[in-house]
């Protein structure tokens, strides 16, 4: 496969912005019928790189071949017209739209003048799923399904248009376990008809479970390329981040630590029902559990975004009723969100203006916002947490996705939070900065912070927690500690409940 003709290749591309090289004289080569990864941390320069591709930024140096001819493309339509599709992990559709009008928006078929061939749509679109085992409500809004069909509909928008390069950035951030393994079987069915795909992700296993070549950038520049069965996952580690990554254990709580944060029988109508846990000061407890089990809704309503219906919530010993988030901070409570960019992140304002969003009341006396001590938190903020930006007056929206997540933790650090609810805390972050994070939980938690942390990632749970709380269909099934902390047994729960699924699933700790 290494010495088949390429039907898309790169070479010496380049692309630069005031002050930074973002894609430094990349070489890169793509071949029908390959799945082939695109590793790197925050900032390497995968995403410019693929805009490039995709037509979305023009390229400053360097040449692009399709099928052995250089190609220029001005826009991505002028991709998508050549076969070459790229799926961002901001998905790009019509929610109010139905699933075959979003396939084939630009080119419906007409039934004669006008007039759309509704019908002949319809088979058209069904016929494009129809070689990847994949069902989809054709008429339904693509606003009313999951995030994983929304991807599949993607998906057959490229296929609709013929793209014979597809580019997928960062597809599984979103996605559990059983929607990851159906997607996997779409991209394999896909190579096999000789598509050539990009595969964008910071889990290092998919790679190994997905692709059949990697390329890694560092810095804007090419590292290498590799065969996936030449290289070895430490090999990979080393290579995006220039080091080993160390090992963590999970925090150990200090015996007797006070009960920081407690639910009890805490439900929302629709959402979640009969969840009863504590969680210690020092201690890093995790929530597992399928998407959609209810487990997002909890740490919102223990925050005050979502108001529960029934049961109580208590706050250092003390029954609270939190209104609104506001409330929630000022008895010490901070969250990290799923989605940073549309709940935790001001885009288009400055770093600076995100990070102190929720401590001005430090920076303010007598009214009026004392900027030098502003300036100074921040700055020693960026420092502390490894913040790569040009400065504290940098647009979030222009830094890498690890680094907007780090900004969202500095702002609840700079508040000083002593109940902390993370939320995916490390999705499309690299593996250097989930190292980064690890261990500001671990550190917060060593200083006394309760900590409840929701992830998809089961292997990210074991690392940093000691005692793990599954949540099925909207309940607890079951809580993990000592010698039970096992990874088959937290699986079962979360796939068909546990031995304590429901009421009687009391965490506790």
């Amino acid at each position: 496969m290494g010495h088949a003709q390429p039907i898309l290749e790169v070479r010496g591309i380049t692309r630069r912005y005031p002050g930074v090289t973002a894609v430094d004289r990349v070489d890169l080569s793509l071949v029908a019928g390959e799945v082939h990864a695109l590793l790197g941390e925050n900032g390497a320069g995968k995403s410019t790189l693929i805009k490039m591709i995709g037509g979305a930024v023009r390229r400053d140096g360097g040449t692009m071949l399709l099928h052995g001819r250089e190609v220029d493309f001005r826009s991505p339509s002028d991709a998508l017209a050549a076969g070459v599709t790229v799926i961002y992990q901001e998905l790009v559709l019509c929610p109010h739209l139905s699933v075959a009008e979003n396939v084939l928006m630009g080119h419906l078929p007409r039934a004669s003048g006008l007039a759309v061939d509704w019908p002949a749509a319809r088979k058209q679109v069904a016929n494009l799923l129809e070689p990847l085992a994949v069902a989809l409500p054709l008429d339904v809004p693509v606003g009313r399904l999951s995030t994983a069909q929304q991807q599949l509909v993607e998906i057959a928008k490229a296929l609709s248009r013929d793209s014979r390069v597809l580019v997928l950035d960062e597809p599984s951030a979103a996605l559990g376990q059983r929607d990851l393994d159906h997607l996997f079987a779409v991209i394999r069915r896909l190579r096999d008809r000789g598509v050539a795909i990009v595969y964008i992700s910071h889990r290092l296993e998919e790679t190994f479970a997905i692709a059949d070549r990697v390329t890694v950038l560092k810095d804007g520049a090419l590292v290498g390329s590799w065969s996936v069965g030449a290289v070895t996952m430490g090999a990979l580690v080393r290579a995006m981040t220039g080091r080993d990554l160390g090992l963590l254990g999970a925090a150990t709580t200090a015996e007797g630590a006070p009960v920081k944060l407690e639910l009890r029988r805490l439900g929302r109508r629709g959402a979640f029902r009969d969840v009863s846990l504590r969680v210690h000061a020092g201690e890093v407890v995790g929530i597992a559990g399928l998407v959609g089990s209810g487990r997002t809704e909890v740490l919102r309503a223990i925050f005050g975004a979502d108001r529960p219906d029934t049961g109580e919530l208590l706050v250092d010993g003390k029954a609270v009723r939190f209104r609104s988030p506001a409330q929630a901070l000022r008895h010490g409570l901070g969250l990290l969100p799923e989605d940073r960019k549309t709940q935790g992140l001001l885009l288009h304002r400055a770093l600076r203006e995100n990070l102190s969003l929720a401590s001005l009341g430090r920076f303010t006396r007598f009214g009026v916002l004392r900027l030098g001590d502003e300036d100074r938190a921040v700055r020693r903020a960026i420092a502390d947490l490894n913040i790569a930006t040009r400065g504290p007056g940098q647009a979030v929206a222009t830094l890498s996705g690890g680094n907007q997540q780090k900004v969202v933790l500095a702002r609840w650090l700079a508040r000083r939070c002593r109940i902390l609810l993370f939320d995916e805390p490390t999705r499309g972050v690299d593996v250097g900065a989930k190292e980064e994070i690890y261990r500001l939980i671990h550190e917060l938690a060593g200083q006394g912070a309760a900590v409840l942390v929701v992830s998809s990632e089961l292997k990210e749970l074991f690392a940093i927690c000691r005692r793990i709380l599954v949540m099925r269909e909207g309940r607890l099934a079951g809580e993990f500690a000592g010698e039970d902390l096992r990874e088959e047994r937290v699986a079962e729960a979360m796939l068909i409940g546990g031995a304590s699924d429901g009421a009687a699933a009391i965490a506790v700790g």
